[in-house]
């Protein structure tokens, strides 16, 4: 008896180290009815790539089988014809006498919401969700790293469960839809709360929630009227994402061996005069240490990235891409990337993060442009340029005179842009010093900047905590940049959620970004007209602007100067036109267009005209 038994149990060991193994399946499933017919399934497991696979399946062919230099990866590519019916393959991988199984479902295409793409009609609201709220505490502590609020670069616990408590609030303000910080696992050994650092492409970080939770905070976002975005990484990914120390080849990441800076050159992917020695050193560099370059030009990558951004779109059902570091991957990846995307869901949209603090770089960037040649099929572009601007125009301790030249020369250079309406336009996000600043007592400079970004060209994003009046410095740490929102924690002292526990400027501050931003979504003008704009002059030092659509026009006066400023009307009657007074959007004041103009030191007038 006891020899039977030792025998079975050695039977089974041999059995179990002879056993053909598979660890991951990527993707784990896809879907039936794509426009694009191919798909790539990534399998990984030891020794995988001895193994042939068999399966019969109507309307889905084996178009090729790829064994790359580890063996312990397996690429198949399959053709899923247009008529092929939603169910499950059973793949049957097999190494000799050994065979393995393996189901993988085929879904049918949904035809819920989703996937609406974001234009000037709206507006975001940049959320860092581990700093927002927390509505599931058991989630904090995840791979050892524990939740310390008082280290600004540590996990504080922010998730999906505290910003789904919070839906009413953000609907509430007024905007359209969310821009959340990357949401992807961040398995690092240290806090990694920003989201940059992606250890696994398909699966959300648990610290927010599951995969069903992610979608769960999506739905009810789409019941509420509102859209997400999703911030994806291409460039990089964390130094412990799953592939680490055994990549699939030894082209997988750019300077595989190790460690190698990037130079942060942004200009030489489009300098004429750059050599490819250049462009190099900008794109193949890693970012840091933990975040290693990965290499879009192997072919077999290329197609993972893709695919992954599209099996979210169609499982999660995001709205958007804003897109990280964009000009540091392989240019012809991404133009074949933002193609892949646009043919496959024609509404949808992508915006680039293209930090340039000029307007013809920005432009460069953006599909069908005026000053290139080259093909990049990305339809938005970050307006670092005129967020450099709205920073003198606007600023804390303006010396200039005219300062709001600043902002009228970056936009009477739109000339430049194919499509000036698609520019992404905000005040500050989660990578620059906040746009108000401690101890300021008054709201002249927030009110002049929050009204010029909801009125003038482009697609306003606003980053959380503005509107009650957060602040931080750069120069200070990111970390300072990203604070709590005070009241999304159980025990907070105060919650700045609610007008009882707001003070009176952040109440005022709050009330003036509501108006304005409820009365935006009604205004055909401002989210789809064209804009007429006069030159600032040093007699008046003020911005005048009107958004016109067929029998629509809103005029915007904004004062740059410390003293009461009387404007000749007649200077602008192309925007005027026959139109007697115009009714201020925030204080229902008539003001009469038939007379000269009164505004007063640092004053805004955004006005809806009338007869």
């Amino acid at each position: 008896m006891k020899r039977t038994l030792i025998f079975i149990v050695i039977l089974s060991c041999a059995f179990s180290a002879f056993a053909i193994d598979i660890s991951r399946v990527e993707p784990a499933f896809w879907w039936t009815g794509m426009k694009n017919t191919e798909l790539q399934i990534m399998v990984y497991g030891k020794d995988i790539a001895r193994s042939s696979v068999q399966f019969e399946y109507p309307g889905i062919r084996l178009k090729e089988l790829v064994r790359v230099e580890n063996p312990n990866y397996l690429f198949l590519y399959l053709d899923i014809a247009a008529d092929a019916a939603p169910g499950v393959v059973h793949f049957t991988f097999v190494d000799g006498k050994k065979k393995l199984v393996r189901p993988y479902e085929l879904k049918e295409r949904a035809a819920s919401s989703g996937a609406q793409g974001f234009d000037a009609s709206d507006v975001l609201y940049l959320i860092m969700p581990d700093r927002f709220a927390n509505g599931d505490p058991s989630n904090d502590v995840w791979n050892d790293v524990p939740v310390k609020r008082d280290e600004p670069f540590g996990r504080h616990g922010g998730d999906f469960a505290g910003i789904r408590k919070q839906l009413d609030y953000i609907r509430n303000l007024g905007v359209t839809a969310i821009w959340l910080n990357p949401v992807l696992e961040n398995k690092m050994p240290r806090g990694s709360y920003h989201g940059y650092a992606t250890t696994d492409f398909y699966k959300v970080d648990p610290r927010f929630g599951s995969n069903e939770d992610y979608c769960r905070l999506i739905g009810d976002l789409h019941g509420k009227g509102m859209k997400v975005i999703m911030d994806m990484i291409y460039n990089h990914c964390g130094s412990h994402h799953w592939w680490m120390g055994d990549f699939p080849s030894s082209d997988w990441l750019n300077h595989q061996e190790g460690f190698v800076q990037t130079s942060h050159d942004l200009y030489t992917v489009m300098d004429p005069h750059a050599p490819q020695s250049e462009i190099s050193r900008m794109t193949d560099g890693w970012f840091v240490p933990d975040m290693p370059d990965l290499n879009q030009r192997n072919p077999h990558l290329a197609t993972y990235l893709i695919q992954n951004s599209i099996w979210w779109i169609e499982y999660a059902r995001i709205d958007g891409i804003r897109h990280d570091t964009h000009p540091y991957a392989d240019f012809d990846f991404l133009a074949k990337w933002c193609k892949a995307i646009d043919d496959e869901y024609p509404d949808f949209n992508i915006v680039g993060e293209s930090w340039y603090v000029h307007s013809s770089p920005l432009a460069w960037w953006q599909r069908n442009s005026v000053v290139s040649e080259r093909q990049t099929n990305l339809k938005t572009t970050m307006d670092f340029s005129l967020m450099s601007a709205c920073e003198k125009a606007f600023g804390y301790h303006a010396a200039d005179r005219n300062p709001l030249r600043a902002i009228y020369e970056v936009i009477a250079q739109d000339f430049i842009y194919r499509d000036w309406k698609r520019l992404l336009i905000f005040l500050d996000n989660h990578d620059t010093s906040r746009f108000f600043k401690e101890g300021e007592t008054d709201l002249n400079r927030y009110k002049q900047a929050l009204a010029f970004l909801l009125t003038t060209r482009g697609i306003p994003q606003l980053y959380y905590g503005t509107e009650i009046l957060m602040y931080g410095e750069k120069k200070d740490g990111d970390g300072n940049l990203r604070k709590d929102f005070p009241g999304g924690w159980e025990g907070d002292a105060v919650s700045w959620f609610t007008k009882e526990g707001r003070s009176e400027l952040q109440n005022e501050a709050v009330d003036y970004m509501q108006k304005l931003l409820r009365w935006r979504k009604t205004s055909r003008a401002v989210t789809g007209g064209e804009l007429l704009h006069y030159a600032p002059d040093y007699q008046f030092e003020c911005y005048v602007y009107a958004r016109v659509v067929e029998d629509e026009t809103v005029l915007v006066i904004l004062n740059g100067s410390g003293k009461e400023q009387t404007l000749p009307v007649k200077r602008f009657r192309d925007a005027i036109k026959n139109y007697t007074s115009g009714k201020d959007v925030i204080t229902g004041d008539e003001i009469d267009l038939r007379k000269d103009i009164t505004i007063a030191p640092r004053g805004v007038w955004v006005l809806t005209m009338e007869n």
